[in-house]
């Protein structure tokens, strides 16, 4: 049962990775998932000399892409991979949430700090990594934590740092997309940063969609990523958007609806209308 009546959440289930996809053999599958473990072991030892390094970018991308290579994903950028980052501007980045992967490809693009469910940092492996990257942690359960999480997200913004948020709450299937919440798009108001919008896709080298890779219903991270280093031929299309600039919505519903209107027209050739109803977060 949720925690309160706002807590996000998702019909895609069970079913929605069901069916048949191409899959390795099990020793490639095996190989696959030490490499990927590598990898993040890799990361998590040289994390500690990021505190010392002027430009800690090429290292933090070599290690996710290290990820990606290790379970046989391929990454295809559309658009400005830069994000058009001038030096020291912050920016809010929103993307659909389909799966733990959706983080490692952000990041193997342009790495870049995160929000997350408080519950990532227990993650093993990953958890480590993502505090030690400076991830803001956001509690869903506890609306009254919300307002302080906000400011923090807009300090960070405002002293130039690019900040990954997914505005579902809760990951989707991918064949879907969820209503943005408003509530963090607030932190781009105030930090009086411009939103960039990134729609992921998930497909197989001869353009079919794929769920595998997703992270949903109650199963584990385990399972998942299992279930992921199985597939055979993943891409990932990654759609780099126009950014959203500062002032063009009169307030955070209008801003959450205009990015997830440019998301959802990239994947779905839909739009959605605009505001959000007032009574969302």
């Amino acid at each position: 049962m949720a925690a309160h009546p706002w807590m996000p959440s998702s019909p895609c289930g069970p079913g929605c990775v069901a069916g048949t996809m191409p899959t390795v053999g099990r020793l490639r599958r095996c190989t696959r998932l030490f490499r990927a473990v590598g990898a993040l072991l890799t990361g998590l030892l040289v994390s500690p000399l990021l505190v010392l390094l002027r430009n800690r970018e090429p290292l933090v991308r070599f290690v996710f892409r290290s990820v990606l290579h290790a379970l046989g994903a391929k990454v295809e950028v559309h658009g400005d991979d830069t994000l058009g980052e001038p030096p020291h501007r912050g920016a809010l980045v929103v993307d659909n949430h389909v799966s733990w992967l959706d983080i490692v490809v952000i990041n193997a693009v342009h790495p870049m700090r995160s929000v997350a469910k408080r519950e990532i940092a227990s993650w093993p492996l990953v958890g480590t990594l993502a505090s030690r990257a400076g991830t803001v942690y956001l509690d869903r359960e506890r609306l009254r934590a919300l307002p302080a999480t906000v400011t923090e997200l807009a300090g960070a913004l405002r002293a130039g740092s690019l900040v990954n948020v997914c505005p579902e709450g809760t990951t989707w299937c991918g064949l879907g997309l969820g209503r943005f919440r408003p509530a963090l798009f607030q932190a781009a108001i105030d930090g009086g940063v411009p939103v960039r919008p990134i729609a992921l896709r998930y497909r197989l080298t001869d353009g079919t969609p794929t769920t595998w890779p997703a992270f949903i219903g109650n199963e584990t991270l385990i399972d998942s990523v299992r279930r992921t280093a199985r597939l055979r031929g993943l891409v990932v299309e990654v759609h780099v958007l126009p950014e959203i600039a500062p002032g063009r919505a009169a307030n955070r519903h209008e801003l959450a609806a205009l990015a997830e209107s440019a998301i959802r027209t990239t994947l779905h050739g839909t739009t959605v209308p605009h505001p959000v109803p007032q009574q969302a977060i």
